[in-house]
């Protein structure tokens, strides 16, 4: 996983559709069409894993749009991590016998921490555990609930669980375009030695740098790639 760095496009959906929020806010979000044209569009680009999230599956508590992903499923050969309405072993078992090759939880690793050993153990490595922060803190539900989690604490919790990856989003900055902060990265990055992948607030090819620069395994890149601010080629080669 991650042997090296990594660009990888993020594929959010809402409604069937390719959305982008601001902040994890509910209504913010821009829409970019079709989620396997644009997944099509990012492998013929190059690249080598899609970040799916079923963004009203993580509200809602339930897989939403499984259709959508089903049908990405279907249309590419990359490797594929797919969050979002994931709430037990047996669900997330069931996407990765289907062909998923990561499985991201969030609410359901901090309501039911022993869910990620669980899988695990029919899975090994293929559990990637979500602690998005906002104000310093772990949130769930769909980025609207505190947990009074300190993420770096977490992710070594977690990592003692069995989870393969960390996927760390700053909410605080998420698609706003306005760049990144490294410090919340790097904490996260010297709490463990499994991979950390970072997301949140990229705007250019410096912030790729300097995640990269942080320590992390691999950056999710949603809005600006969308945006045209760079291309995945362009960030694939820093």
């Amino acid at each position: 996983m991650f042997e090296t760095f990594e660009v990888v496009p993020a594929v959010d959906m809402q409604d069937g559709q390719v959305v982008q929020l601001v902040g994890g806010e509910r209504g913010t979000g821009r829409r970019y069409g079709d989620p396997v044209e644009a997944a099509e569009r990012w492998v013929d680009a190059g690249a080598e894993t899609l970040h799916l999230v079923d963004l009203d599956g993580a509200f809602e508590g339930e897989r939403v749009n499984a259709s959508a992903v089903e049908a990405v499923l279907d249309a590419v050969e990359v490797d594929i991590q797919l969050g979002g309405g994931i709430r037990t072993a047996d669900d997330a078992v069931g996407l990765l016998d289907r062909g998923v090759d990561r499985v991201i939880l969030g609410t359901a690793a901090v309501e039911t921490p022993e869910i990620v050993g669980e899988i695990s153990a029919a899975h090994p490595g293929s559990v990637m555990v979500s602690l998005d922060a906002k104000g310093g803190e772990v949130v769930v539900a769909g980025w609207t609930e505190g947990t009074g989690l300190d993420p770096a604490e977490a992710a070594a919790r977690y990592e003692a669980e069995g989870a393969g990856a960390i996927l760390f989003t700053d909410v605080d900055v998420e698609g706003q375009l306005e760049g990144v902060r490294t410090d919340p990265v790097e904490r996260v990055v010297d709490a463990v030695d499994i991979p950390v992948v970072a997301s949140g607030g990229v705007a250019t090819l410096d912030d790729v740098r300097a995640l990269r620069g942080a320590g992390a395994a691999a950056v999710v890149v949603g809005t600006a790639l969308y945006e045209g601010r760079f291309t995945l080629a362009e960030a694939q080669g820093i």
